[in-house]
């Protein structure tokens, strides 16, 4: 059997107003709320609402026999839980259904991992307990920021408990090797390692509504003869992407939800293919080997590397200065001052610095709210001085990290 795995990640990051040398001092209004509420809403108005609509039916319809995975970051639930709590309430229902599995992430989507290894240990556990209580059941699955993977951070994730991680089927990471098998990482006894599928995940999330594309238009019936043609001792096709790419960046009028409406009955019309969740499907399978992981791998750009968030001097020292300060952050025991740095944790801000051109930076443009990657170096930078100075004026004596 052929196990088609869907996931979805849902992320919004906390973005950040035009904070400018002048407010360093005076304010600590940090965050652009109106712009976060609105963007949000419109999010929850064009994908997450009609899609999560769309994949109620489905599973109605098939009789639990269509399954998919979630991530859905902590800053997004906190924006849905503020904003648009209908919004939040629709992945509830979806959880009712017992067709769907939450995975566990970093709460923030950070990278805390290339830098504080104890806040890395602190945000995952956090996200966990809180997927636990909105949804019912504690994560057993994990994907790191972005499917940011190395042996080290499997062999982290085995050590908190995961049975499963997420990566991406990089052909730099694979050589010969099959996507779509189950490996298990180097170094690591447990845990089990689940492919992402980037030739055909790529066919819905970015070239679906590309008039150029050869395959354009892309009807349901011929994606699904794709996956059937795969051979028949393949393991999965691990089929992972955003979920704004239904509505948002595919917009509805490129066909996107008919696409979809139609899909799974088009997989499972022939009787070697099945869906199952990230947990079932490696539950099913053996690792058929060890796969290497000794640098780091994203599903990012055509690279599959980091270059997307540590590409540039400016994101390096970025990321540098946002972590010196952390153990004052902590030490200070204030509350919203924790809140505030966590939030500045999330990548994106250093995604928005990025400088990569050709095809991969009209995609960092697509995304970024300034005007250039020097505007967002600026107002990350004068943020973290006013937290700087903020975390100065507390006695430095130990307290408990918590999230908020």
């Amino acid at each position: 059997m052929t196990s088609v795995v869907f996931y979805f990640q849902v992320h919004q990051p906390f973005r950040l107003r035009r904070y400018t040398f002048f407010d360093i001092g005076v304010s600590q209004d940090y965050f652009d709320s109106a712009e976060n509420q609105r963007i949000l809403r419109r999010v929850a108005d064009k994908c997450y609402l009609p899609m999560n609509a769309l994949l109620l039916r489905l599973a109605r319809q098939h009789g639990g026999r269509f399954r998919f995975a979630f991530s859905i970051s902590g800053t997004a639930l906190d924006q849905m839980e503020q904003w648009a709590p209908d919004a939040l309430a629709s992945f509830q229902a979806l959880a009712a259904t017992e067709c769907v599995e939450f995975l566990a992430e970093t709460s923030h989507h950070s990278l805390a991992f290339l830098r504080d290894a104890l806040e890395f240990d602190t945000q995952v556990t956090a996200h966990a307990d809180r997927i636990e209580k909105l949804f019912g059941r504690r994560p057993v699955t994990f994907r790191n920021t972005e499917l940011i993977t190395s042996n080290e951070v499997a062999r982290r994730a085995e050590e908190l408990g995961f049975r499963g991680i997420l990566a991406e089927g990089a052909d730099h990471l694979l050589g010969w090797r099959s996507t779509h098998r189950v490996y298990r990482p180097e170094g690591c006894e447990r845990i089990k390692l689940l492919l992402r599928s980037y030739r055909l995940s790529d066919d819905i999330a970015f070239r679906f509504s590309n008039r150029d594309w050869a395959e354009w238009p892309l009807p349901a019936e011929r994606f699904a003869h794709w996956v059937h043609q795969l051979p028949e001792e393949e393991d999965h096709v691990g089929l992972f992407m955003d979920f704004e790419t239904f509505g948002e960046h595919q917009w509805a009028d490129t066909g996107i939800f008919e696409f979809m409406a139609h899909l799974p009955a088009a997989l499972l019309a022939a009787p070697h293919v099945r869906f199952q969740t990230p947990a079932e499907a490696l539950a099913d399978a053996d690792p058929v080997g060890r796969l290497d992981m000794p640098y780091l791998v994203s599903w990012a750009d055509t690279e599959r590397d980091l270059t997307a968030w540590l590409g540039n001097p400016m994101q390096h020292a970025a990321l540098d200065a946002l972590y010196a300060l952390a153990a004052r952050v902590m030490a200070s025991g204030d509350q919203d001052l924790m809140t505030a740095w966590r939030r500045l944790t999330t990548s994106d801000h250093l995604y928005y610095m990025c400088t990569k051109w050709f095809a991969d930076g009209d995609v960092h443009k697509y995304f970024s709210p300034y005007d250039s990657p020097h505007d967002a170096f600026i107002a990350f930078m004068n943020v973290l001085d006013d937290v700087r100075r903020r975390a100065a004026r507390h006695v430095t004596t130990p307290a408990i990290a918590t999230i908020a």
